[in-house]
């Protein structure tokens, strides 16, 4: 068969080049290529594993040797996994550095003109049940802005540097800006938590923080004293725990 006047051959060159020449003699050009202008040792994807052959790390694909290699980093598939480390190192560097900032910035103490001591109003209670004692305080806030909700809790005499520390005492302090804190100087005794002896309410509309609580009542027995003094007495069937049960007598 001639195939000298075949189109695009060359006289003297013989048949044009198969699909499959072809595509060795590109990725033996690209060899060449890549040889003449990489360092290889230099490249942090390439590496050598125990069978004698190459890997690329960053697409995980395997090469007999360092011409095959070569050609694979001139390939697209390795040049878009190399756009796309690149990419995501750039992304990770800035959002470091913007955490470095961030860390770095002097933190930028809020400062609260305050308009000094609200409204409060303190009265005694007692439970007509369980003749518990307590306290209802009403503290008004109408300068507050609607996100604002005042905030309350105990202190002891030992947390404080106003007075000198008397355990006898405890503080019950309630804050909210742009208001000065205050404080009330209240007995240190143990605060009924349960429901419906303690409890707060903040009216948005009124503007007014409520809030109301009890003392627990303290162990004591009936006819005065402790529970030993009482069955010391005769009173064994009085318990020292509940005196407000204490039986009848005619």
């Amino acid at each position: 068969m001639d195939f000298q006047n075949r189109a695009g051959s060359k006289p003297g060159a013989g048949a044009l080049m198969s699909h499959s020449e072809s595509n060795v003699a590109r990725r033996e050009r690209l060899r060449k290529l890549a040889l003449e202008t990489i360092d290889i040792e230099s490249d942090p994807y390439f590496m050598r594993n125990h069978l004698g052959s190459y890997e690329c790390k960053l697409c995980l694909t395997l090469h007999n040797n360092e011409g095959s290699y070569m050609a694979h980093t001139q390939g697209k598939k390795h040049q878009a996994n190399l756009a796309r480390r690149v990419a995501l190192e750039a992304k990770d560097n800035d959002s470091s550095n913007v955490s470095v900032r961030a860390s770095a910035a002097p933190k930028v103490k809020k400062n609260v003109v305050k308009i000094g001591r609200p409204g409060y109003k303190v009265t005694k209670i007692r439970d007509p049940n369980t003749r518990q004692f307590g306290l209802l305080f009403e503290i008004t806030y109408p300068e507050v802005t609607d996100e604002t909700k005042p905030r309350h809790r105990f202190m002891s005499a030992y947390e404080q540097h106003i007075e000198a520390p008397n355990r006898q005492y405890q503080y019950l302090l309630f804050a909210a800006e742009p208001y000065e804190t205050v404080a009330f100087k209240v007995q240190s005794r143990e605060v009924d938590m349960r429901p419906g002896k303690f409890w707060s309410h903040w009216d948005v509309d009124t503007r007014k923080f409520t809030l109301q609580f009890f003392f627990r009542n303290p162990t004591r027995s009936y006819a005065g004293g402790t529970g030993a003094n009482a069955i010391a007495a005769g009173h064994s069937h009085i318990n020292p725990l509940n005196p407000y049960l204490a039986p009848q007598t005619s």
